[in-house]
């Protein structure tokens, strides 16, 4: 019976390994409304956040790109919880969805997201945008599905993330950014 991991670890050729660069992670040791990514270089095709976060209020986690704050942004997203789902969209709002978090700021429990930007550095085109974001709460909990648009065509050199309204990023909330390299 062959091993799987050795003969994965003898695949030469197509493999790439080093597709995802790190750029910047931030660990809050207090609590905090947003973080800010900046001076992102322009070297990569598209840009990945991974976040792992707790906010004082269960709510939606935002993005803006270069500091617009107009209603340049489109949103879109299907969600379900288990025991609903839906779907929608906003148009012309002042910015995009990246994930969502529950609040749970006396427990364990992390709200998590990848999310992608495409084509950031691209100036000839508006900047799309994916996130598979969710958690879950001892078998309740919700999955969100978000796209988005920004309807600007500058390079994206700086990216904030922040929760919805009053809340707050909570300590230990954990945001890593990646530079994606190729097609």
């Amino acid at each position: 019976m062959p091993i799987l991991g050795i003969i994965a670890s003898s695949i030469t050729g197509g493999l790439v390994t080093n597709s995802y660069e790190s750029i910047a992670t931030t660990t809050l040791g207090t609590t905090a409304s947003s973080i800010t990514f900046s001076s992102i270089p322009a070297t990569y095709t598209h840009l990945q956040i991974r976040l792992s976060a707790q906010s004082s209020l269960s709510q939606d986690i935002f993005y803006q790109l270069n500091g617009d704050t107009g209603t340049n942004y489109t949103r879109h997203y299907i969600y379900g919880s288990g025991a609903s789902a839906a779907a929608g969209s906003s148009l012309t709002v002042n910015s995009g969805s990246l994930g969502y978090v529950s609040a749970n700021t006396d427990t364990n429990i992390f709200g998590t997201a990848v999310f992608d930007l495409l084509d950031y550095a691209n100036t000839n085109k508006y900047k799309t945008s994916r996130s598979l974001t969710g958690y879950d709460n001892n078998g309740a909990g919700l999955l969100v599905l978000y796209s988005g648009l920004w309807q600007n065509t500058a390079a994206v050199t700086s990216i904030s993330i922040f929760p919805n309204s009053s809340g707050l990023f909570q300590t230990y909330t954990k945001a890593a950014l990646y530079g994606i390299k190729g097609a």
